[in-house]
């Protein structure tokens, strides 16, 4: 039977609403449901009719834009000015996956480079993959399921979404508003659930591809356990590296660095982590930082003047005070912040030189914390930078473009931002975790691909007579 779940306000620990966790009694037959949907051809949906949804479904959004951002802020501890960002961002994302379906095409392939294979036709078509499960994180509660769950509509998969347990609330209106503009019930399945019945669904054989927001330890997990055949994308975190060059300009920068590392108070997977500085430049950078950082109001996302909300779980708190504090006692100098403000909240803190072996220095932060390190030569802070075993996005700030096209070589990175922070994305652009930050790649049209296969169909010609 299911039971109850209070979804709270992270700031202030207030209910603000409640979900059933389902057991797998209760979700494996809307599994079942969905795979035997996909089964039967004569169910699926033509684009015509996807499109028509997922129009139908961007004008709901669109009507209910402040709702929604409001939500954002309330469950996920997003400040107001960025939640209505996101939203857009949702919004345009279902929009991305309509244009999409009209560019989701196959090709002719050439059959007469051999004698062998003269005298046919051949072309490919996509076909839908089958039952999509995703499962999401907390970080953008709208905006990642849509990127994980519209492309799975676009595509004609059945889907089932569990989303992080902690921000379901988002979630919910978005497949709701999905099955309000028309969508079968069984092409789309809300599943709130504990972790255990979430493995069951993600490891049944039903299941044709995995897609999957959080973190490195449960991804890679989950992924060794997949069922033979399943198919699957992980986006885990990293922790972001960039590098100042002599050049820099400086009062460019720091306000982009800020934005890049104190964005949702860090609590992003390409959040700016570690800044690799000039020795004789390093401590005006961070000072500088630590300026700007001072400046930002903490507290209720949900409040207009917010510059940063709170951590998503008073654990979180705790767990950065830790880390920040080891990295103290290591010899890191706190320029500002290195406190937590209430047990939801930690301020803004920029550290000088923490200890290369430190917490802060080696795993992902996620919180709002950056560090600045001095650096002798170029080469070695691109070594710096890439010293870690996993690597997602970096960016450089030079005004060279000699310097910008070797650190966009030599850094190990998906994605190299110049003169621009490493929280940068747009929704139509490839977005994925290298080593052990992630397995494929994120981002619209990517993801509609990855969740459709080829076909090919091969026509043996009638002869010359």
């Amino acid at each position: 039977m299911s039971t109850s779940l209070d979804v709270v306000n992270p700031f202030s620990l207030e209910k603000i609403g409640a979900i059933d966790l389902r057991t797998w009694d209760e979700v494996e037959p809307m599994l079942d449901r969905a795979h035997s949907l996909f089964r039967d051809r004569s169910a699926w949906l033509p684009a015509y009719h996807r499109i028509k949804i997922l129009e139908k479904t961007a004008a709901l959004m669109r009507a209910r834009f402040d709702e929604l951002a409001h939500l954002i802020a309330d469950e996920g501890g997003k400040p107001l000015i960025d939640a209505r960002v996101e939203v857009t961002r949702a919004i345009d994302g279902v929009g991305l996956c309509i244009h999409e379906i009209g560019q989701m095409s196959g090709r002719e392939i050439p059959m007469d480079l051999t004698a062998a294979g003269a005298g046919r036709l051949a072309f490919t078509t996509r076909e839908p993959i089958g039952v999509v499960v995703a499962a999401s994180a907390f970080n953008h509660p709208l905006n990642l399921i849509v990127h994980q769950v519209a492309p799975a509509v676009a595509t004609g998969c059945p889907v089932l979404v569990k989303p992080a347990l902690d921000t379901p609330l988002s979630c919910k209106v978005f497949v709701d508003m999905l099955h309000e503009a028309g969508l079968p019930q069984d092409f789309c399945h809300f599943v709130a659930c504990d972790n255990a019945v979430a493995e069951q669904l993600i490891t049944d054989p039903r299941t044709a591809f995995f897609t999957f927001i959080g973190s490195a330890r449960v991804g890679w997990m989950l992924r060794s356990k997949l069922a033979p055949g399943t198919r699957c994308a992980l986006e885990h975190g990293g922790a972001a590296p960039v590098i100042v060059d002599t050049d820099a300009d400086l009062d460019a920068m720091i306000p982009v660095l800020s934005k890049g590392g104190f964005y949702h108070s860090g609590q992003v997977c390409v959040s700016t982590q570690r800044v690799f500085a000039p020795m004789d430049m390093a401590e005006e950078v961070a000072t500088r930082l630590a300026e700007a950082a001072s400046q930002l109001k903490v507290g209720n996302a949900t409040d207009e003047t917010v510059d940063c909300g709170p951590l998503i779980r008073p654990g979180e708190v705790d767990r950065v005070a830790e880390w920040v504090d080891e990295a103290i006692a290591g010899g890191a100098r706190v320029l500002t912040g290195g406190k937590r403000l209430g047990p939801t909240t930690y301020a803004p803190t920029v550290l000088l030189n923490p200890p290369a072996d430190a917490k802060v220095s080696t795993l992902e932060i996620f919180g709002p914390v950056i560090c600045v390190y001095g650096y002798d030569t170029f080469d070695g802070a691109v070594e710096a930078a890439n010293a870690l075993p996993f690597a997602f996005q970096s960016a450089v700030f030079t005004q060279s473009l000699d310097r910008a096209l070797t650190a966009v070589r030599t850094l190990d990175a998906t994605a190299v931002m110049v003169n621009d922070h490493t929280a940068f994305r747009v929704d139509w652009m490839p977005f994925a975790g290298r080593r052990q930050s992630g397995y494929n790649t994120g981002g619209i049209r990517y993801t509609m691909h990855d969740m459709t296969q080829d076909k090919m169909a091969i026509i043996r010609l009638p002869q010359d007579k």
